[in-house]
Formats: C-alpha cells, sequence, structure tokens
C-alpha cells in the first residue's frame, strides 16, 4: 500500500510500545498488523505529528519493522549489548539491530537494572552502542520510591547524566529519548499523579535539552500509563512509553487519538 506523503516537520509527540515478553511470534506479528492498520489510517502519525514505534522481542523484529514500516510506524529492540561484535555468546549488538530494521534500541530499564544488575557504565555503554549504529536510545530512568518532585529531579538527571557523559566519551551524541518511568509506579494499577509526572518531566526536559547534542532530545513517560493521561499532561512531556495498557490495539488508539487532540492534530479520519 501507498503511504501519504509526509511532512518534512519535527514530529510534535512521541507514542512508544514495549511488548516485553508478553506475546509469542504470531501474536506479535498480529498485534504489529492490527497497529500498521491504525497507523496507517491516522492522519497524525502520516503526517510525522507523532512518532509512534514498538519494541517487539528480538526474534520478531525484522518482520515488525517490514508491518510497522510500510504504515509510517517504526520498531526497535528492547535491548542491546554494548558491543557490536565479537565473543559475546547469547548478546545481540546494534549493528545486528540495525541491519534487522530497528531504529530504537532501549537501554536502563528498570527492570534490566534490576534483574540483571546493570549499572551506570553498562547503560552507558549501551547508549553509545546505540548511537554509533544510528538508533535512537530510548533511555529509562526513574526513582525507586516515591519522594518530592525536586528528588525525583535530581536523581533522573544525576542518571542521564552518568549514561549520556560515558556515551559521550565514546563518541558522538545524537538525540536522544528519555522515558521517565518511577520505579515504584512500573506494573501499579495507577501511574503517578499527572501534576508530579509533569513537574518532574518538566525539571528532565530542561536538563536533557541543555546538554551537548541533545537540543532535539525528548521526554516521555511510562509506568502505568494508559488512555485517560497525555490531556493531563504538562507539554514538556512528550509522549507516552506504554507496556500493557496499550497491548489492545483499540487503547493504543484512543492513545494516538487523545495525543492528537492534544496537540490540535486530531480530525474526523482520525477519531472514526
Amino acid at each position: 500500500m501507498s503511504l501519504p506523503a509526509k511532512t518534512a516537520t519535527k514530529p510534535k509527540a512521541i507514542i512508544g510500545v514495549s511488548l516485553k515478553m508478553y506475546f509469542g511470534y504470531e501474536r506479535t506479528l498480529e498485534y504489529c498488523r492490527e497497529v500498521a492498520t491504525i497507523a496507517f489510517a491516522h492522519p497524525a502519525v502520516q503526517s510525522g505529528g507523532i512518532e509512534l514505534f514498538v519494541l517487539p522481542t528480538l526474534p520478531v523484529l525484522p518482520e515488525a519493522a517490514r508491518i510497522l514500516g510500510t504504515a509510517g510506524a517504526a520498531a526497535g529492540a528492547q535491548d542491546i549489548f554494548w558491543e557490536d561484535e565479537g565473543p559475546y555468546t547469547g548478546e545481540v549488538g546494534g549493528r545486528t539491530v540495525a541491519e534487522l530494521g530497528g531504529r530504537y534500541a532501549e537501554v536502563g530499564h528498570a527492570e534490566r537494572r534490576r534483574i540483571f544488575g546493570e549499572d551506570d557504565r553498562i547503560i552507558g555503554l549501551k547508549t553509545a552502542a546505540a548511537y554509533r549504529n544510528g538508533l535512537t536510545p530510548v533511555l529509562c530512568v526513574g526513582e525507586l520510591q516515591p519522594g518530592s518532585v525536586e528528588e525525583a529531579i535530581r536523581t533522573c538527571s544525576a542518571d542521564i547524566d552518568a549514561a549520556l557523559n560515558r556515551a559521550r566519551s565514546l563518541g558522538p551524541a545524537a538525540r536522544t529519548i528519555v522515558a521517565y518511568e518511577p520505579q515504584w509506579a512500573i506494573g501499579a494499577p495507577e501511574p503517578a499523579t499527572p501534576e508530579y509526572i509533569s513537574a518532574v518531566s518538566v525539571g528532565l526536559d530542561a536538563h536533557l535539552r541543555s546538554l551537548p547534542g541533545q537540543a532535539d532530545s525528548r521526554v516521555i513517560y511510562g509506568g502505568s500509563a494508559g488512555p485517560g493521561l497525555i490531556g493531563r499532561l504538562d507539554d514538556a512531556v512528550a509522549g507516552l512509553f506504554l507496556g500493557r495498557f496499550a497491548h489492545d490495539p483499540k487503547a493504543l488508539k484512543t492513545i494516538l487519538d487523545e495525543t492528537a487532540e492534544r496537540l490540535g492534530l486530531l480530525s474526523g479520519r482520525a477519531a472514526a
């Protein structure tokens, strides 16, 4: 199918979905086909106003990238190794992810930090690997426990600095998507309050875009995010990084519509 011409403007919003390890191969392909149908019919995605991507399990990436790419969306990996090749049994480097059609690489998720012991050094190395292979890193940061806005900004800014400073020491920096995910909100019944998310994101957005090479970088929110949230957030929150609440494609369409409405991009065709 042919695509409508996209505008040359930068995306005004970013919506990403991680499928984690919930879906098998065929279910993931079915999901991607449904998302592609939604994306192809959505003017805000087709115009480039909304940047939409899905991170499936790695074996599905080539086909997922092909399916989503026909509809103006994209795919990426939930993790990459910090080296591009070598004697690293079981690992997959950024060069391979790019060859498979991936355009994004998630790094530093709370589960990688907690379960696999990834620290600032490893996360910085993986961020550098994403940059040098032309992948946009989706850098996850978030405080462990609920606290003040100031404490969250301080903690998460330190995490951003640790990753990006190490990455810059290894090569040129590039655009980064920071996914602000309070660790205490991941998997919770409800996200953090809109007021809290907005206040922390305002601080992180200002800090991130002040760093070398990060003027075009943006902050999105994850952590039990779902329908009904994006319209209640400050403009410093560029979008959402979604998990289980977007595993139903109908819910994802609702979120795309809400995002487009927030930006003044919603048309009758998108809302139909």
